[in-house]
């Protein structure tokens, strides 16, 4: 990577994805399901994305120890992901049993416990953050489970202001509360808290519907909600929702819509990554690595860039699990669309 090249420097989890085998169950009852393991992660994901896209990024991520981690850094590796800075861990790897609904909606077991991705210190983070870095990417499971998450805001809040800061909540209710989140040190709360910290220093703020349903109980405007996180602090919020249209919020400026491609649909593993991953790949293709900068994009501009990050995220949605295309298969797509 061009040491003076602004980087994209994504910081988070690596997980193992086991997902299920179509028509593949064992046994006379099905019983016993088969599955592949796939590489995973919010953080390797959106990686992977804007690698294959061609954009410079940097993967910052605690590799555990078992045969599985071996497999995570190459797939990194075989994106153009730089993964320099990747810390050996002893602890291990995380790994999530996937299971798919009826639309390709996926759904998550989780085995996580005192796993390598959670622990993140100052020190770590110093030493593997790349000094090209013009957008960090936080969020998901790591941005919000203690010990790590402190040392990953403390980080958020060091570049704020240097550089482009993203958070992408990426909630997983299983591990944010309940017994299971409890024994990773999160409860309803907590997570709120450590969330808004994010928020609050955060440039761009990727939200799901499925998350503000957890993190506001009983929205229901989502056009507010969406103008409220932009309220926050943000410079740009995206609130996405599933297939129906992308509300894009800005300070001070008209809420847009933006209806996402229609495809047909393997699964939606990765959709989100994917879009992020996108726009990232595209603000920094345009020059676009200050929040002035941000700020006065024009609206068209900002929308031609939202457009083919949706465009990326369809188009892994009509492959099995979190594959996202490259930068030569986003173009060929767009052409077809012309």
């Amino acid at each position: 990577m061009d040491s003076a090249v602004p980087t994209l420097t994504v910081l988070g989890e690596l997980v193992v994805d086991l997902l299920p085998v179509p028509g593949a169950d064992a046994g006379p009852e099905g019983t016993a399901p088969q599955y592949v393991a796939r590489p995973g992660g919010n953080a390797l994901n959106v990686a992977v994305a804007a690698g294959r896209l061609g954009a410079p990024v940097a993967l910052l991520a605690r590799l555990g120890s078992g045969p599985l981690a071996s497999a995570l850094r190459r797939h990194a590796e075989l994106s153009g992901v730089d993964t320099r800075g990747f810390v050996t861990a002893t602890e291990p790897v995380s790994l999530a049993v996937v299971g798919l609904g009826p639309d390709g909606s996926p759904d998550y077991g989780f085995h996580v416990q005192g796993a390598a991705d959670w622990q993140w210190t100052d020190e770590e983070l110093a030493a593997a953050l790349p000094p090209t870095t013009a957008l960090l990417h936080v969020g998901s499971i790591s941005s919000w489970t203690p010990p790590g998450s402190e040392a990953i805001a403390r980080l958020a809040e060091r570049l704020a202001g240097t550089a482009l800061v993203s958070v992408d909540p990426n909630l997983r209710p299983m591990l944010a509360g309940g017994p299971v989140g409890a024994a990773l040190g999160n409860d309803p709360v907590g997570v709120r808290t450590r969330l808004d910290r994010l928020v609050a220093v955060a440039d761009l703020v990727k939200v799901s519907a499925e998350d503000l349903a957890w993190l506001e109980p009983g929205t229901a405007d989502l056009d507010a909600a969406a103008r409220r996180w932009a309220g926050r602090g943000p410079a740009l919020v995206l609130l996405t929702d599933g297939g129906a249209p992308l509300r894009i919020a800005r300070p001070g400026r008209p809420l847009l819509h933006r209806e996402p491609p229609r495809v047909t649909v393997a699964d939606t593993v990765g959709a989100g990554d994917s879009l992020a991953a996108g726009l990232f790949a595209g603000l920094l293709a345009a020059g676009v690595t200050t929040r002035a900068a941000l700020e006065t994009l024009p609206d068209d501009d900002l929308l031609a860039l939202v457009d083919d990050a949706a465009l990326v995220a369809a188009l892994n949605c009509t492959r099995v699990g979190a594959d996202p295309p490259t930068a030569a298969d986003l173009a060929a797509a767009k052409r077809q669309r012309a």
